[in-house]
């Protein structure tokens, strides 16, 4: 699989973003709630080139047929448990936070940049349906779910900033552990939450892990612009994928934000197989199967309106080596700064890599590109190229 200078990243929902996808043979949903299953597609995934992969999450049922598939693991669970069975590739899960006070998204994604030696990101997601559940507070509108996550991810980074670099002094002749002028107050108040901090863990490799939002909708794409650092988008076509781009582009900069630091995914649901005809073959199964799968009334809606927006999505269903050239198309022509590949069915996506690749005569890109080598870019950051920010408060702020 040709990278041609894109990030690349994979996205892991479960058995494939098809709700039929657990139907094939070769889906290995059996598996799903085991390690084993999440530590061979993320090792899977890091063989193959990937620089990220992507861990959906959400309080809700997933929608499907198979009760075995409709539950759901931890994302940042799944993410710790592969970080030390992985070396180079990024791990960005999903985290809502509707119901997720900030201070421990803050902590728990610290802590993956820490047992991932800084490959952690975090993909910012509202809980729309699922308040019920919690019985904290009532399902909030679009407006209301976004001003949150808003709020959320502003504490989060400032918690991220309450410790400077160089807090933890560990001086063992006068049992000081940590420099109590390099810890912060953050005196965050907002309409959603009022927070003094400082966090309890120290400052991450990357300083603040990479903070994702998927702009899919007027709401979150105001968010996208104000905070993100990845920024996921879809599009019907190129054309269309490239003038997002523009647009967001413009946004971050009417922000006050610098655009080269902020990078553009296009988000490309995949099926890949020997032939066009053998892949268009396998999807028109997929969807079949899902048109006569046994859905309660109450996940039609959702099952729909999913359906719906990927045949309305830029997609490819066909082989790795035209794969490969829209790839190289979207490189050259800057239609987006990196790709995250969303396959329809999971294992034979991964499959139809893995075998491309040992049976390709020649490489079609350089070897350092697709296959980064032990001393290549160590942070996530590093693979984005973006910079480490410093701390906030390194200067100014309120100490402890």
């Amino acid at each position: 699989m040709s990278k041609t200078g894109l990030f690349l990243g994979i996205e892991i929902a479960g058995t494939g973003t098809h709700p039929a996808s657990w139907r094939r043979a070769d889906s290995a949903a059996e598996d799903l709630f085991t390690a084993g299953y999440w530590t061979s597609v993320v090792s899977s995934a890091e063989d193959l080139g990937f620089d990220a992969v992507f861990l959906p999450d959400s309080f809700g049922i997933q929608s499907g047929g198979a009760a075995a598939t409709r539950g759901r693991l931890d994302a940042v669970a799944i993410a710790a448990r592969t970080a030390p069975l992985s070396t180079r590739i990024g791990l960005i899960p999903q985290v809502p936070v509707t119901h997720t006070e900030p201070f421990h998204v803050s902590k728990a994604v610290t802590a993956l940049d820490f047992a991932s030696l800084g490959r952690a990101g975090w993909e910012v997601t509202v809980s729309t349906a699922e308040a019920k559940a919690f019985g904290r507070k009532d399902i909030q509108d679009p407006v209301s779910l976004w001003h949150e996550a808003d709020e959320a991810v502003e504490v989060v980074t400032r918690l991220w900033d309450s410790w400077e670099d160089d807090a933890e002094i560990r001086d063992v002749a006068t049992g000081r552990f940590i420099d109590r002028d390099r810890l912060h107050y953050i005196d965050f108040t907002g309409d959603n939450f009022s927070v003094k901090g400082p966090s309890i863990t120290p400052r991450s490799p990357q300083g603040q892990p990479i903070v994702t939002v998927r702009a899919d909708t007027p709401e979150s794409t105001e968010v996208a612009v104000r905070r993100a650092d990845l920024i996921r988008v879809t599009a019907p076509d190129l054309p269309t994928a490239a003038a997002r781009r523009t647009a967001l582009r413009a946004a971050i900069a009417a922000e006050g934000r610098d655009p080269s630091t902020v990078r553009i995914l296009l988000d490309l649901p995949v099926h890949l197989a020997d032939s066009a005809d053998d892949a268009r073959a396998a999807v028109r199964e997929l969807d079949r199967w899902a048109e006569h799968t046994e859905i309660s009334a109450a996940h039609r809606p959702s099952t729909a309106s999913t359906s719906a927006a990927e045949t309305t999505q830029l997609r490819h269903v066909g082989t790795v080596g035209e794969l490969d050239e829209l790839l190289a198309e979207i490189a050259r022509s800057g239609i987006a700064d990196g790709v995250v590949v969303r396959p329809l069915a999971l294992q034979a996506t991964l499959r139809a890599l893995i075998t491309h690749r040992r049976t390709a005569v020649a490489p079609t890109t350089d070897s350092a590109s697709d296959h980064p080598q032990p001393n290549g870019p160590a942070t996530l950051r590093d693979r984005l190229d973006l910079p480490r920010p410093a701390s906030r408060y390194a200067t100014t702020g309120t100490v402890l």
